[in-house]
């Protein structure tokens, strides 16, 4: 963050609100509400400011001291509050302004809480990079947060040993919603957590998580304070907890219902010498490109997310968006973040008409099938079965390497082209399988082993002849090999 430096944030509490935009003056009374002795809190700010072209999107963090809540067994902590996810100023330098009624920008700021060190007289400003990086993630891909996301980093979040090296998205326990000259914004404050944590959220959901945190002390507690010093998981804390989160995966499944992956397949179906075989998903080739809106289509299943009805439905194939998307999880580094609702839905067609039929995108149902992903992926293919399909839901794997998705369908799922009459169909590169549940209870019992990863040596491959199926799981120099 080289154009960002502290700076003192006292123009914004002496009186001269007059003078400051209105998104910017709503958010900072919200903040003099929680903090009336703090009128000139420190702040990091970005001194090329991202619509002059500067490289941070947040104008402005501010960082004050809390004194914690000593009745609730609540420690002295710094919080942080960004300025700039939400629309600030109005004019359409940085947000378009859609009204009053809807979101202000990305309709949420950011915000975190740390564990104050003793001795420490001023709060550490690794955070307010932490947080610039989420930003620009959010900015670049226009793709918003939800409380109950988790974020895998794979890295301590202060560059030091820690195990704390992934992160939650939560409600922030003190401050409030408001509504702004622009539109709405919430706060969805950032928790860290340990890897075992991590993998619980994935394999049954956030929220659920966030819950178990806010009953352990030193992990949170009720207000979810991130103890950077903290070397045990909940797990270790209190080996209980394991049970409750085994038994909300039996009752409950997973609620993640698709990740950005390494991944890929080949149509083993077809030789690959034919020319017109769709096989461009084979790791090395150059996919073929699909059309705007047949890209879109696929986006739109993995925006689809989670179903609270009795049945799992992928969305048909249409550019039209469904109204009440979910998030997914990324697997790997920060540039595959979770995915949870998306702004550039607005480019898509508002035609419900069919698809023209074209040679790249017809719906093409493919004998045999070998399945490909890197080790991090291949961890959560229990998970996908057991969490997801066994409970008649969906699950998808989408490439970080261009548009290849693996999608697997139960047959309680409507909406799928794969059916039981062929369960292996692909709709330019993206790949619908149909297990049923009998061979999900197979495949899950001779895969079990890649839920720990640290166990697994690579390659390894699972084969089911009868099911005309193969998955390999392989290194992920296989993967990061720039396509030709």
């Amino acid at each position: 963050m080289d154009e960002m430096r502290p700076s003192s944030g006292a123009a914004a509490h002496l009186g001269l609100a007059s003078i400051f935009p209105p998104g910017l003056q709503a958010i900072y009374g919200e903040c003099r509400r929680l903090y009336p002795d703090q009128a000139n809190p420190l702040q990091v700010t970005a001194i090329v400011k991202y619509w002059l072209g500067g490289p941070d999107p947040l104008d402005y963090i501010s960082m004050y001291r809390n004194v914690g809540c000593p009745g609730q067994d609540v420690p002295e902590h710094w919080h942080y509050v960004s300025l700039g996810l939400s629309d600030l100023y109005g004019d359409n330098r940085v947000h378009e302004f859609t009204g009053l009624e809807g979101p202000s920008g990305f309709g949420f700021e950011l915000t975190f809480r740390l564990k104050r060190e003793a001795g420490e007289t001023a709060p550490p400003t690794w955070p307010a990079e932490l947080m610039q990086g989420l930003a620009r993630y959010v900015f670049q891909s226009e793709n918003t947060f939800c409380s109950g996301d988790h974020i895998s980093w794979h890295s301590p979040l202060d560059n030091s040993e820690s195990r704390i090296q992934h992160m939650l998205l939560t409600e922030d326990p003190q401050m409030h919603p408001v509504q702004t000259p622009f539109g709405h914004v919430s706060f969805l404050q950032i928790v860290g957590v340990c890897t075992e944590e991590l993998q619980a959220a994935q394999q049954w959901n956030g929220q659920g998580i966030l819950d178990l945190l806010r009953g352990v002390h030193i992990a949170g507690g009720p207000w979810l304070i991130t103890d950077m010093r903290r070397g045990e998981s909940i797990f270790d804390i209190d080996p209980h907890l394991q049970e409750r989160v085994d038994k909300g995966i039996e009752t409950d499944g997973s609620n993640l219902s698709g990740v950005s992956a390494k991944c890929a397949w080949d149509d083993l179906s077809r030789p690959p010498e034919d020319e017109d075989d769709s096989r461009s998903i084979c790791i090395g080739a150059q996919p073929r490109r699909l059309s705007d809106k047949d890209t879109e289509q696929i986006r739109e299943a993995l925006r689809k997310g989670l179903e609270i009805k009795s049945k799992s439905i992928l969305p048909p194939i249409s550019g039209q968006r469904h109204s009440h998307d979910r998030p997914q999880q990324s697997v790997g580094h920060f540039q595959t973040q979770q995915i949870s609702r998306s702004r550039k839905d607005s480019l898509e067609s508002e035609s419900s008409a069919a698809i023209v039929p074209h040679e790249l995108v017809r719906t093409r149902q493919l004998e045999s099938v070998h399945l490909k992903f890197n080790q991090e992926s291949g961890t959560l293919i229990p998970m996908c079965l057991r969490g997801r399909l066994l409970h008649g839901r969906h699950f998808t794997f989408k490439s970080i390497n261009g548009d290849t998705a693996i999608t697997f369908v139960s047959t309680g799922v409507e909406g799928a082209f794969a059916t039981e009459e062929h369960p292996y169909a692909a709709h330019g590169p993206w790949l619908q399988i149909l297990l049923t549940e009998e061979f999900v209870e197979q495949m899950l019992a001779e895969v079990q082993d890649l839920s720990t990863r640290d166990v697994c040596k690579l390659p390894k491959e699972y084969s089911w002849p009868d099911k005309k199926l193969k998955i390999s799981v392989l290194p992920d120099t296989v993967f990061d090999s720039p396509l030709q």
